[in-house]
């Protein structure tokens, strides 16, 4: 499944739920490959994902819904990316929920 199905699949489950998310998203994202000898120029970027300002509410009520108690503020997370004609696109992105960062 391509990264950008994977999000769309978490946005309609949320929006099942009647769960939004408010709040910045923190990202420290590094390019930790990089490959320009194939047609398409690909890349692996490693990212630590900071959920500190996020936060998940329940539409029907507007009360916070509390993150569950294993998943860390902030974790790991790999992205693959190729670069297309219109610019790069994630291809892949794999989050690593209990790897802290």
């Amino acid at each position: 499944m391509r990264a950008p199905t994977k999000f769309e699949a978490d946005l309609a489950h949320m929006k099942k739920n009647s769960t939004v998310i408010r709040g910045d998203l923190g990202h420290s994202p590094k390019v930790t490959a990089l490959d320009t000898a194939g047609k398409l120029p690909k890349a692996t970027v490693q990212d630590c994902v900071d959920l500190a300002k996020w936060q998940a509410l329940d539409t029907k009520t507007g009360k916070p819904i509390p993150l569950p108690t294993s998943q860390p503020l902030r974790y790991g997370a790999t992205a693959s990316a190729e670069k297309w004609p219109d610019g790069w696109m994630i291809t892949d992105y794999t989050p690593g929920g209990a790897r802290t960062c």
